[in-house]
């Protein structure tokens, strides 16, 4: 992503990724005194519920954008020094200090090409036996809204990888996990027309796509595709994984 994000609309506007990322955590087995890598903290609303778990550990929040971790101070102020703060990039080896105990992602590795580098990243920071506990954009989803960005402007479809479990499952054994599970659920998501759908399009869909666009065209732009949805409705698909990194399980 090259792109740099509207972290405080984003905040305001990204109440399904909050709740798909308040239920995905709900996977990770902690007792509470944990180190957890959050994989793309984004404005940190998921964060606080996850360093809220970890009243005697420590989070790392990780994000490419300087905008979404600015956010993210702000509202993971009060956790002080417990929560560590790394602007990087999920596609290139990870600055992480020492071994996490977990790591945890939502809503953000679709946006990254490079799937197989990505799970190799996150194994090289993890203790064996440590969590991987993850939810993306799977295979499907968003399908109505690639339909008409193909035919729309330029016609690009997006700069999106969504997966199957099936290549997800090889990619992570091939990475250095076991006991992998993974699954997708759809999660269509309603909104209303107009303001709301626009505004939610403009700033978590299609970001990439406006980067593209000279500032007058972006608004007829995110117009357009909204118009030509066949329903207010986002057709959200979900791919979820559960693993362990590859080694002795139990004690850190």
């Amino acid at each position: 992503m090259t792109f740099e994000w509207d972290a405080s609309t984003y905040d305001r506007v990204s109440d399904p990724q909050s709740r798909w990322g308040s239920g995905v955590l709900e996977r990770l087995e902690l007792a509470g005194d944990e180190r957890v890598l959050d994989a793309g903290c984004g404005s940190g609303r998921v964060t606080e519920l996850l360093a809220e778990r970890l009243p005697r550990g420590r989070v790392v929040a990780l994000d490419a954008s300087q905008a979404m971790l600015d956010e993210a101070r702000l509202r993971l102020s009060r956790f002080g020094a417990r929560i560590e703060y790394v602007r990087a990039d999920l596609a290139a080896p990870l600055p992480v200090d020492g071994p996490v105990d977990a790591v945890f992602s939502t809503a953000v590795l679709h946006w990254v090409a490079d799937h197989d580098g990505v799970f190799r990243n996150f194994a090289a920071v993890l203790r064996p036996g440590g969590q991987l506990v993850v939810q993306c954009g799977g295979t499907g989803n968003c399908a109505s809204v690639i339909a008409v960005l193909r035919e729309t402007g330029d016609g690009w479809p997006g700069p999106w990888t969504f997966a199957t479990p099936e290549e997800t499952r090889r990619r992570l054994m091939a990475a250095g996990f076991e006991a992998v599970n993974a699954w997708l659920n759809p999660e269509p998501t309603a909104f209303e027309t107009g303001a709301e759908l626009e505004t939610f399009l403009r700033t978590v869909v299609l970001g990439a796509h406006l980067e593209r666009l000279p500032d007058g065209e972006r608004a007829p732009f995110v117009h357009a595709v909204a118009s030509r949805l066949p329903e207010a409705i986002l057709d959200y698909v979900r791919l979820n994984v559960v693993a362990r990194r590859s080694g002795a399980a139990g004690g850190r």
